[in-house]
């Protein structure tokens, strides 16, 4: 169960990544889309995950391979953000947030008339985190 103060302080993480990111694809790679779906802070706030989004799904893996090497240098800017906030900054864990595309896979074989629910061998597995 997080406390309020983890949540404030994953919520502050996210819109600040999410700046730093938009901002950083717009120049880098432009038509791409990257959002932050949720900040998870651990209870010592020493770590937080952050589940990435990207759309196009297709430049998802070079997407996250460009954020995992500039993971420094996000951290920098992000603690010049927010260095009135937070006295330490968590170290940043980027995964990649796949559910868009499960639930759009499960859409399409609802619309296909094939049930997921019933035969559960449809979709493919995904990997908890």
């Amino acid at each position: 169960m997080e406390t309020q103060r983890q949540k404030k302080i994953g919520g502050l993480l996210q819109q600040d990544l999410a700046d730093i990111l938009q901002r950083a694809a717009t120049q880098g790679a432009p038509g791409t889309l990257i959002s932050i779906s949720k900040v998870s802070v651990t209870s010592d706030l020493s770590i937080a995950k952050v589940y990435v989004s990207v759309f196009p799904t297709a430049k998802a893996q070079g997407v996250m391979e460009e954020i995992k090497e500039s993971n420094p240098a996000i951290r920098h800017e992000l603690a010049q953000r927010t260095r009135h906030q937070l006295r330490r900054m968590p170290e940043l864990h980027f995964y990649l947030d796949d559910s868009l595309e499960y639930i759009d896979g499960i859409e399409r074989s609802l619309k296909k008339g094939e049930n997921p629910i019933e035969n559960p061998d449809l979709l493919p597995r995904r990997k908890k985190s």
